[in-house]
């Protein structure tokens, strides 16, 4: 993908090292967010805008 060039893909520090599942994210590109599987590096890439992402993890990491 084109606008995914130059994409520092990074794991969370919450992930395990032993081949869990594990997400890796890109968010140094303007104007998008990039997330794949940890796993499948070359496979399928889901991209979201700023702002949707953001609503995503705030629905995902609700304060206890």
């Amino acid at each position: 993908m084109d606008k995914l060039n130059g994409a520092r893909w990074r794991k969370s520090t919450r992930s395990s090292s032993n081949g869990g599942a594990c997400v890796e994210v890109a968010d140094n590109l303007p104007g998008v967010i990039g997330v794949r599987d940890s796993k499948d590096p070359t496979g399928p890439i889901l991209t979201f805008g700023p702002s949707t992402w953001r609503a995503s993890v705030a629905q995902v990491v609700k304060p206890s």
